[in-house]
């Protein structure tokens, strides 16, 4: 990204982008300096305006050039407010009958997550056993320039083997032996959730905070994705629930009357307001269509003399 606005930039090809340039420059600068990126990964762009003597328009130099601030250019995970970095989403489905959307349901839901280890709060080792990565200094990524013709180069990043891409290492005697050098561990979670009346296939119930943890991130949110089961009785349509009920030729003729049981047990007439209760509003209901599959008898079913 840097390369390619530097060269649409550069006051030879357009003499009058030269505070563009210079606003460019000086955001690689930014990048390109381990100490720097350092302060920005640990405090976002507050912090980084602070720690380099208050530069007034850092944030709009970020935004202005990259459409969104430095971390956007840099790549990587997203930021809360207060500027830190903010971990990944976890998404997990969970499956529902058409009677728990009908009534509602309480239920608890297991699930492995990371948790900064007790042992060493999250460092990973004995304080002062974390070094900055010698191998990339700091940076979790090697960086290798090669010349493919004269006046030419490729310039190739690739995951720094050393530190696996965080930027430090610890020396083996010095790590944590809880969470052996990961800084996080394991741990069951046990969520209660909670199915309101008339939620609907896909929603998303949301616990904020509750997904995997991290040093120096703050935890994404725990995601659950609302799949309706197949029902083999109702059919749903928004707020409104479908049947199909069977009849004979003679009860299509003569009429009729029938109950049938609805999705909370009791035994109903065919009446207005006995489809899905409507979400956060559970008083108020759909209508329950019945479609009448007539099911007509066989040729001569019934003998002449019946009908003289």
């Amino acid at each position: 990204a840097y390369r390619k606005l530097a060269k649409e930039y550069h006051p030879d090809k357009n003499p009058n982008a030269g505070d563009k340039f210079k606003e460019i420059s000086f955001a690689y600068e930014v990048l390109s300096n381990p100490e720097k990126r350092e302060l920005y990964d640990r405090y976002g762009e507050q912090g980084l305006r602070e720690g380099s003597g208050g530069s007034s328009g850092m944030d709009d130099i970020f935004s202005h050039i990259f459409g969104g601030g430095l971390f956007n250019f840099m790549g990587g995970q997203s930021r809360s407010r207060n500027g830190r970095r903010r971990g990944e989403d976890m998404m997990h489905p969970l499956k529902v009958s058409l009677e728990d959307l009908y009534n509602g349901k309480t239920t608890k839901l297991q699930l492995s997550k990371n948790v900064l280890c007790s042992a060493c709060n999250g460092q990973g080792g004995k304080a002062g056993a974390v070094q900055k990565c010698n191998a990339c200094r700091g940076r979790g990524v090697r960086i290798m320039i090669r010349q493919l013709a004269p006046g030419m180069v490729q310039q190739m990043q690739s995951v720094c083997s050393d530190c696996n891409g965080e930027g430090e290492v610890i020396n083996e005697k010095d790590r944590c032996k809880k969470c052996e050098g990961k800084k996080v561990i394991k741990e069951v979670k046990i969520l209660e959730v909670h199915v309101d009346k008339g939620m609907k296939h896909g929603q998303r119930i949301t616990f904020s905070g509750e997904a995997d943890q991290a040093p120096g991130v703050e935890p994404g949110d725990i995601v659950l994705l609302l799949q309706e089961k197949e029902n083999e009785v109702f059919q749903r349509d928004g707020n409104d629930l479908h049947m199909t009920h069977k009849i004979g030729l003679v009860e299509a003729l003569c009429g009729f009357q029938f109950t049938f049981k609805h999705l909370d047990g009791r035994c109903v007439r065919v009446v207005r307001g006995e489809g899905m209760p409507q979400y956060r509003n559970p008083f108020e209901k759909g209508d329950l269509y019945i479609k009448f599959d007539v099911q007509f008898p066989e040729n001569n079913w019934i003998s002449p003399e019946k009908l003289s």
